[in-house]
């Protein structure tokens, strides 16, 4: 019997090698995108079939917008129009176009013959199709065979708008104003006779009518651009960067307003009602239904405009400027409010400040949590103190708020050139604080031990022991500083090109940037015990000892820009550019301890200690190069139930740590696999 369980290890074991051996990228530890905050810049709607499309960033909806799905084939292609052609679809981006002759399930660059690929604008008629290109090199690009080749129609011109009233074609330009073509593109002619703006942005018609959105309004032609007048009766806003006509209706989107005229632009109203947006950048019709594509999603009106519903559900492009927490609750600053998730970011909600834009950071101390706000209207520190349900204005108005930190109940906010700010009552009043401040543009603040810090942009890093009243000059001189971190006794501060520790409260600072990519206003640090967070450049390192040594935590991201990073009960979150936020399990992030970076003789994974274990046990191994390694732990019948380590790893001396209180006793088989080595061992959990 025991010759039958020993030869039962051995193939259990074997088992786990060949899965193993193929499974090496079947990472289960990794960041992952919660279900929000929803919406995000829609810059270009277009309905096509049963499908509504989306750019910037490209989804596609077939229910009239209740759910969207995300174009696997346009990720991070900057889309601006679409087009279609009989069964084919094209996508106008900032990296060319791209055709679909699937209902856009599979795209494919059709660049042939274009000199510039940034795309502004699509049109088809007839058997031609139409492209209009900004920039040098930019004008309109005509191709007669689905996209396979281009060829210039109208050259030198910066083309952000496209048109067609009856056979003319129409094409707006950055500077030049309009131009026409009647004889499908072969010759153009400039017509702009009364339009006193010549950056149109937009185009549409409506039999003879052709309505033009500038900078200052819009502009109507009933001639083909013989002549054109300014029709802005009751629109208050005149950055007018769509148009829309649908029946007997036209709409206007401009920035903050959608305006509708039921006279063909002799007067106008504006209809906003439910409307979330300081920017209307995208209008289409469907049926009945008015879309519009703001920079908080889509909403949709199925009356004309009078009312408008948000219908975002499932279009994950929210840029995160900031996050806190407050109790169990996550917050999260958008373009477009403040957004919540009570559920480890399984749902979100909204905030409050929805018509804000929170372009600071996010900060929380006892109940109340601080958004900071950018914006000639609405800039200013607001307060919450219900979660949100209710906003109060702290102060800063027109100030712009770089930073912010929180010691013991004193809040400090650091400003674009007005320095720093404290307040001891949770927001009530506020007190400058620059004595000995050289510099007053404060692009980050840290505070450990009732120790103030704060870097400046390009004069280095200052230290307050007294709550700021007075400021000493720490150095790291001609550096932009946006954050520190406190691990054990050192100190380390994120500058935008380098990374500096000091061990002796500042006096010395030595760069410990090796194994970082940095060079991005955005970088971003935290401290969590002794281990410290960076993000920058689209990537997230971490350091288990002080900034010697950084491992590339990116698991799953796929080159998504994490801006900022917060850790709240199991979970680290991150606020992404146009993806919202991810979450990453914390144990598993900081499970693995660079234990030395001397240099191993060889491999070797040795027994998890202690063994029998409950509930964690830590398991040592060596690698010898750099390169893949993964570790996993499985359970008795060759299940993989734990990635403890997936990623790259220099070379040295590594412990992870296995927490199994959530699995019951028994045994348990931990795997070693690199390029050169694979190792399995067993364990045993007894509780």
């Amino acid at each position: 019997m025991k010759k039958i369980l020993v030869l039962l290890q051995k193939v259990l074991i074997g088992l786990l090698i060949y899965q193993f051996s193929f499974n090496i990228d079947n990472c289960t530890a990794q960041w992952i995108q919660t279900n929000g905050p929803m919406g995000g810049s829609i810059t270009c709607l277009s309905i096509i079939g049963n499908k509504i499309f989306t750019g910037n960033d490209a989804y596609y909806s077939a229910d009239n917008g209740s759910n969207w799905i995300k174009i696997a084939g346009l990720v991070n292609k900057g889309v601006t129009s679409y087009a279609s052609s009989g069964n084919n679809i094209f996508a106008g981006t900032s990296s060319g176009i791209f055709l679909s002759a699937d209902n856009g399930n599979t795209w494919s660059a059709v660049n042939t013959g274009l000199i510039n690929l940034s795309v502004r604008a699509l049109l088809v008629s007839g058997n031609n199709i139409y492209a209009g290109i900004s920039g040098t090199g930019g004008g309109v690009f005509v191709s007669t065979n689905n996209g396979a080749n281009w060829s210039t129609a109208l050259g030198g011109v910066s083309v952000w708008a496209l048109g067609l009233s009856g056979t003319n074609i129409f094409a707006g330009s950055f500077g030049g104003g309009v131009y026409m073509s009647a004889n499908s593109g072969a010759n153009w002619t400039a017509v702009n006779n009364g339009l006193s703006d010549m950056y149109v942005y937009t185009l549409a018609s409506s039999g003879n009518n052709l309505f033009a959105g500038t900078n200052t309004g819009v502009f109507l032609t009933t001639n083909n651009g013989t002549a054109w007048t300014a029709v802005n009766n009751g629109i208050t806003n005149l950055s007018v960067r769509s148009l829309l006509t649908s029946g007997a209706n036209v709409f206007a989107g401009a920035t903050g307003e959608v305006y509708r005229s039921t006279n063909y632009g002799g007067s106008w109203t504006a209809v906003n009602n439910g409307l979330i947006s300081s920017n209307t950048g995208a209008l289409a019709a469907a049926g009945s239904n008015i879309f519009a594509g703001t920079n908080a999603g889509v909403f949709i009106s199925g009356n004309n405009g009078d009312t408008w519903t948000e219908i975002t559900s499932g279009i994950l492009s929210q840029i995160i400027f900031g996050l806190t927490f407050s109790g169990t609750n996550i917050f999260a600053g958008t373009q477009r409010g403040v957004f919540m998730s009570a559920n480890n970011g399984g749902t979100w909600t909204r905030a409050g400040l929805s018509n804000y834009n929170i372009y600071g950071p996010l900060a929380s101390v006892n109940n109340y949590i601080f958004a900071a706000s950018y914006g000639a209207s609405y800039g200013g520190l607001y307060k919450s103190a219900d979660n949100g349900v209710n906003w109060i204005l702290a102060g800063f108005q027109n100030i712009t708020i770089h930073s912010v930190t929180i010691s013991g109940n004193n809040i400090f906010v650091g400003t674009c050139d007005s320095g720093v700010y404290l307040s001891t009552n949770y927001g009530t009043n506020w007190t400058t604080v620059n004595n000995g401040l050289t510099n007053h543009d404060i692009t980050g603040l840290g505070s450990s031990n009732g120790v103030i810090y704060a870097g400046t942009y390009g004069y280095g890093a200052f230290r307050s022991t007294n709550n700021g009243a007075d400021w000493s000059y720490i150095g790291v001189i001609g550096e932009h500083i946006m954050g520190f971190a406190f691990p054990g006794t050192d100190i380390i501060a994120a500058c935008c090109s380098n990374i500096f520790k000091s061990t002796n409260n500042g006096v010395n600072w030595v760069s410990v940037q090796a194994g970082v990519s940095l060079g991005c206003e955005n970088t971003f640090i935290l401290t969590y015990g002794t281990n410290v967070f960076v993000t920058s450049c689209g990537s997230a390192y971490l350091s288990t000892n002080s900034g010697d040594n950084w491992i590339q935590k990116n698991q799953g991201l796929g080159g998504t820009y994490i801006g900022n990073l917060i850790i709240s009960g199991n979970y680290m979150y991150g606020g992404s550019y146009y993806s919202s936020v991810w979450r990453r399990t914390l144990s598993e992030i900081i499970g693995i301890q660079n234990i030395s970076s001397e240099i191993p003789s060889g491999y070797s994974l040795d027994q998890n200690y202690p063994n029998p274990f409950n509930p964690s046990t830590k398991i040592r191994y060596e690698i010898p190069r750099a390169g893949e390694v993964k570790l996993s732990v499985f359970d008795a019948l060759g299940k993989e139930i734990e990635t403890l380590v997936n990623e790259k790893q220099s070379a040295g001396t590594y412990e992870a740590t296995f927490n199994a209180s959530k699995y019951p006793s028994g045994v348990y088989f931990f795997s070693l696999q690199t390029e050169k080595f694979t190792q399995t061992k067993r364990m045993a959990l007894i509780k």
